[in-house]
């Protein structure tokens, strides 16, 4: 009886320790969206909508030399949106210099805006960022970030657009 009371208590926290992961991770975001509307065009489609280097990164989940986006110095308020569909993925608000040659983020700018999927290349597990609308590859996302969430989303520049806030001009 012992045992298994015991192996309950494991478990039972066992799944609360997920499910305060997973409340931690979605927490960081600054902001709730709703459902994304899916877009998809053909390879053909992509290739006219997007410079060689865009389609390159977004299409084919490439990666830019460190330190050749203009982005990565880019301090303005404002957003910065998909290159592909333009959805807004960050806020300049979330930026930071990171270091390692890549625009960095502690968080997307909405719930749902940017999608994880599990990446094996190159050897290693890493966590990929996709777009929520149009599937483009945006970069990785590491736990080496600064707080509040400690995650560091590094994007490729090419992958993204930066919308000027007008507002505050």
């Amino acid at each position: 009886m012992r045992s298994l009371s015991f192996a309950l208590i494991v478990a039972t926290l066992a799944i609360s320790g997920c499910a305060a992961q997973q409340a931690s991770s979605s927490s960081h975001n600054l902001e709730r969206a709703e459902a994304v509307e899916k877009i998809e065009l053909s390879d053909s489609e992509w290739k006219a909508r997007l410079t060689d280097e865009q389609y390159y990164i977004l299409r084919q989940a490439g990666t830019e030399r460190p330190g050749s986006s203009p982005l990565l110095n880019e301090k303005r308020p404002g957003t910065f949106v998909c290159a592909g569909c333009e959805l807004p993925l960050f806020s300049s608000a979330t930026k930071y210099k990171s270091g390692t040659g890549w625009p960095s983020f502690w968080a997307p700018i909405a719930d749902g805006n940017v999608e994880d999927e599990r990446d094996i290349g190159f050897g290693m597990i890493r966590t990929e960022n996709v777009c929520a609308r149009c599937g483009g590859h945006l970069g990785h996302v590491f736990e080496d970030g600064p707080q509040p969430t400690g995650l560091r989303y590094c994007i490729n520049g090419d992958a993204l657009k930066f919308v000027p806030d007008t507002t505050s001009e």
